[in-house]
């Protein structure tokens, strides 16, 4: 899952809400970062999302459409596929129009500059003023933020154009989001009573793709 849905499926505590968006950003056991512990605790609910999400049959249905050119990044794509199935869908989901739901999950993140991780802030708050949450309901801001991320890597990669397999086979991977997201929306409830576990689990060193 990427930004948005880390962020809809998170809780709407100020902490836990930076935690579920900063497990992208933080490598090691989530117990022994320098970090409040609600931060902590989104963290951990954000590694345990990825986790349900990266062995979910749905979503490996959805890596199988990807071609096989860019099938090793297919990760990325589909989370980022998702993002956009979301932010089309939201009504389905939510009573809270997500014009009112990213301005005030841009508030809370941006109130808490102070523990924001310096590799995470810039994001943040390019993410805020440019408003790329809402955006991704525009195929358009899809395939921007796919050739973006393309830049970032190290390697020369496939993902320039992506966006187009989306579009190419946009029922399959539609059908695929609506099955999938009401599993993750109660798995991420289900995972409440257990979220003080994220002061002394450790959790995978590495944040997800």
């Amino acid at each position: 899952m990427n930004y948005l849905a880390h962020l809809f499926l998170g809780p709407r505590d100020p902490e836990q809400a930076l935690g579920s968006l900063l497990g992208d950003f933080v490598r090691g056991p989530v117990g022994t970062l320098d970090l409040p512990l609600g931060v902590r605790q989104g963290i951990w609910l954000h590694r345990r999302i990825d986790s349900f999400t990266d062995a979910h049959a749905v979503v490996a249905m959805s890596k199988t459409r990807v071609s096989t050119e860019r099938r090793r990044y297919a990760g990325i794509m589909i989370d980022m596929f998702y993002d956009h199935l979301l932010a089309r869908h939201w009504d389905r989901f939510t009573d809270q129009s997500i014009r009112d739901f990213t301005r005030e999950m841009y508030g809370l993140l941006l109130s808490q500059r102070e523990v924001i991780p310096a590799n995470a802030w810039p994001v943040i708050s390019r993410m805020a003023e440019q408003d790329w949450l809402s955006s991704y309901a525009r195929i358009g801001s899809l395939h921007r933020a796919l050739d973006n991320i393309s830049l970032r890597l190290r390697r020369t990669n496939p993902l320039p154009g992506s966006a187009g397999e989306l579009e190419r086979d946009y029922a399959a991977f539609e059908a695929d989001f609506l099955a999938f997201m009401p599993q993750v929306i109660a798995f991420a409830g289900s995972q409440d009573l257990t979220l003080g576990a994220a002061t002394t689990s450790p959790v995978s060193t590495s944040p997800s793709a």
